[in-house]
Formats: structure tokens, sequence, C-alpha cells
């Protein structure tokens, strides 16, 4: 990773903190997006320990607002001239429905739509630098979930567990179709389950589901545990030969038929064009 620049959201705490930190102790250079100022400042310092003499970089965004993805996508498309990694891992479950100021299902539009926005805007540095490869953060949670294209945002039936766990089945129909439409072109795209892990996730829930996670912290595996997928996606000559896989303890694993349906793949990329406002 000596010399390479890594772009990742979700750096600041979890999983995420903990590959950005391998990763600089390799050499890579990151540059990450949060959203709190405070916890972006100690990621940084963290950083800068684990890489010394290298420029990491942070940027700053809700990333659950249309606006937001797009102006600090921006920021960084035109920042940086190349993009060896982009490690989409920002995520959220939430202990209700919230809609944003773009009409979308919070869960939807943070869990799905940042993935879909940022990639697209960073696509071109992605193209120009040889070897590329872009890292999804899904779950084995979409083994509970199918697509209802009538409703993809939960109006109706909307439950919060059952909101994240379709998010990360589109996490998984997105690289499907990115890979595909990346063929051909030297960069790769694959998705991952990082395993049940204890980090801040759910803690700011103050529902039964946000309880039940909490008190499952207590069995669940540990941030550094949880990134060593993340971590070989970014890095490992072996994963450079594949693309449009889904992950797990560093292995190729099937998702279920739902995750691998290429139809609902280029619809879903449709209608998620349609909502950022990207032409297809």
């Amino acid at each position: 990773m000596q010399g390479k620049t890594v772009v990742i959201s979700g750096a600041t705490s979890g999983i995420g903190a903990v590959a950005a930190g391998k990763l600089a102790a390799m050499g890579a250079r990151i540059v990450f997006v949060g959203r709190d100022q405070s916890r972006g400042a100690a990621t940084l310092a963290q950083l800068r320990k684990a890489g010394p003499g290298i420029d990491h970089r942070a940027h700053y965004a809700d990333l659950s607002r249309l606006s937001e993805m797009k102006r600090v996508a921006e920021e960084i498309a035109d920042s940086e001239p190349r993009i060896d990694v982009l490690m989409n891992n920002a995520g959220a479950i939430f202990d209700r429905r919230y809609v944003t100021e773009d009409r979308l299902e919070r869960t939807f539009a943070l869990n799905h739509m940042s993935y879909f926005v940022i990639t697209h805007i960073l696509r071109d540095r992605l193209l120009e630098t040889p070897g590329a490869r872009i890292v999804n953060t899904s779950s084995d949670a979409h083994r509970r979930a199918t697509v209802d294209f009538k409703d993809l945002q939960l109006v109706t039936g909307y439950g919060s567990l059952k909101a994240y766990c379709k998010s990360k089945l589109y996490n998984i129909l997105f690289t499907r179709e990115l890979a595909r439409r990346l063929h051909g072109t030297g960069v790769i795209a694959n998705c991952l389950h990082p395993g049940f892990v204890a980090t801040r996730f759910a803690d700011e829930g103050k529902g039964i589901v946000a309880s039940v996670f909490r008190l499952a912290k207590y069995f669940a595996l540990t941030p550094e545990e949880g990134a060593r997928t993340m971590i070989f996606l970014a890095s490992s000559n072996e994963a450079g030969n594949m693309s449009g896989e889904y992950f797990d303890k560093c292995a190729p694993k099937a998702p279920t038929t739902a995750a691998q349906d290429d139809e609902a793949a280029k619809r879903l990329w449709a209608e998620s064009a349609r909502i950022a406002g990207f032409s297809d």
C-alpha cells in the first residue's frame, strides 16, 4: 500500500477506523469522510501516528443528504489526482422512520445512496488509477431481505431492522452491477460481511432493536477482527483478481438468490441514478 491513496467513509470509529489505521501503517495515504469534527480530529491524530510523514486528510459531510454526498465527493475528486481504493463504509440503523430533506428514508439514503453517489462522482479518478479497487461494506443481514421495487424505502411496513437488512441487500446488488459496468476497465469492485462487530453501531438508537444490539455486542467480534476482510480486499494480491464478489472471512461467499439477481441489480442502479439526478 506504499504510496497509494485510500478514500474511506465511516472511518472515525469501528471497523472503518481500524481499517484506515492498518492501511496507513502499511504506507497508504488516507482520505476519509466523517460527520463529527472532534472524532475526525482524533482519527487524523491516530493516522499520523500509524503512518507518519503522510498527508492524511479529513473531509466532513452528512452522508444522508444528497447535496452533501455530492459536495464532498466533488471536493475529493478535485483534490485527489488518483484514488487507488475507495471504501464505502458509512452506515447506521435508526430507531424510527426518518425522512431526509430529499424525501428519502434515512437508512436508504446513508447506507445505499451514499455508496452510489460517491462512487459515481469518483469514477473517473478510479479509472485513471491502474489497478484501482472499490470495497463496499455490506452484511449477512441481507439474508433477511428481499427487493420490492414498489416500495424500496419502506413507506409502508417500516421496521428499523427491516430497513437496515434491505440496505445491505442493496449494497450487494449495487456491487454486482458496478462490477459488470467496470468489466474490462481494470477497476474491480467487491463487497463484504465484516461479521457482527462491537462498535458504535446503534448506540444512538432508543428502541427495542437498539437495545438488543447493545446487549449482543458483549458477544460480538472486536473491530480489529471485523476489519480484516476490508483490509484484505483493499490490499491483498489475491483479492485483486476478483470482482463482483461477496466476501466473508477473507473468502468469497455466496449471497442469497435475491442478492444474485442481475436484473434487480440493473433496475436498482437505474432507480438510484434517477434519485441522484445522474444519467444512467
